[in-house]
This record gives structure tokens, sequence and C-alpha cells, in this order.
């Protein structure tokens, strides 16, 4: 699940469904639920078989990575990578994709790539990097706890929502 979730021009159940073609209808359902995208696909003009338009622009982008995450989750991979899935996101899309994070990196392996640090937060390990390299390696209340620069991005991060 990329930064901009790419989708294809077709429907909503196509574009979920590209991981695994030959999901049924209440698969690909069953995924949109999981995630929370049933409702805001139910509303569209024609549900599931709304055309998305070229890539995706009949939706907005927190729809469209609601879209990516069920795919992702239809998919079932073993490893997942998430780059920057929220960042381009406003406050209530990026809640919604926080959810369906949620859903989806249950049980499996997940490399997120991130620079929101309420992204960063689910995950039992963080690298930090800086110039490309690790600078810090732990889990994300220990490196908070810190004094290190996971610490401070922290610090700053929540005085800036104060």
């Amino acid at each position: 699940v990329t930064q901009e979730a790419f989708l294809f021009s077709g429907t909503v159940a196509d574009n979920i469904a590209i991981g695994r073609p030959d999901a049924t209808r209440e698969e690909i359902e069953q995924a949109a639920k999981a995630i929370g995208a049933h409702e805001f696909i139910s509303a569209l003009p024609d549900g599931y078989d709304t055309d998305v338009r070229k890539r995706g622009g009949r939706i907005s982008a927190g729809q469209r990575q609601l879209v990516a995450f069920a795919r992702a989750l239809l998919a079932d991979p073993a490893v997942l990578i998430l780059d920057e899935a929220t960042s381009s996101l406003d406050v209530p899309g990026e809640r919604a994709v926080q959810r369906a994070m949620a859903t989806v990196l249950r049980g499996r392996t997940a490399v997120v790539i991130a620079h929101r640090l309420s992204t960063v937060e689910i995950a039992d390990r963080v690298l930090v990097m800086e110039h490309g390299r690790i600078v810090e390696d732990g889990g994300p209340r220990e490196l908070i706890a810190g004094t290190g620069r996971f610490a401070d991005l922290h610090k700053a991060w929540r005085d800036s929502l104060a």
C-alpha cells in the first residue's frame, strides 16, 4: 500500500479483487467490511459496481486508501509493505486508514515506512533512519521514553497537537 493508492479504471469490486481475481463478491464485500469501507462503497451510485474512473478519480484519497487496504486484506499476503500510507490524508481519513491498518496488519509481518508518528505507534519495532543509516532500534514505547531522535520527534509531534 503506497502513499497514493493506485486504482485502475473499472469497478470498485474489480479494484479490490486485483490480488485475487477469483474472489467471490461475498469475499470482496467481507474484506471491505473488515476494513471499514463497505459503508462508503454501498453509498456510491452503483455500489461495488461503480466505475472509479481513471486512477480512482471518482472517490477521495482516503477512500482510495481504504480500497487499497481491502485489496491487501483480500490478497492475504504473508508480508505487507506500507509506504507512507497515511501521509497524504487529512485527519479523518488518517483515522479511518489507521483502523484499517490495525485489521490488515493483524497476524502478519509488515514493513511500515512512515514519517507520521501516529502511523508508527502501532509497530512492535521501530527503526529510525537518518542519512541512510539506522540510528535507533526498539519498541515505540522504549524509544519514546529514551533520549534519542525518536523521543525528540515524538515530543515535537505531541506538542504540535496541543
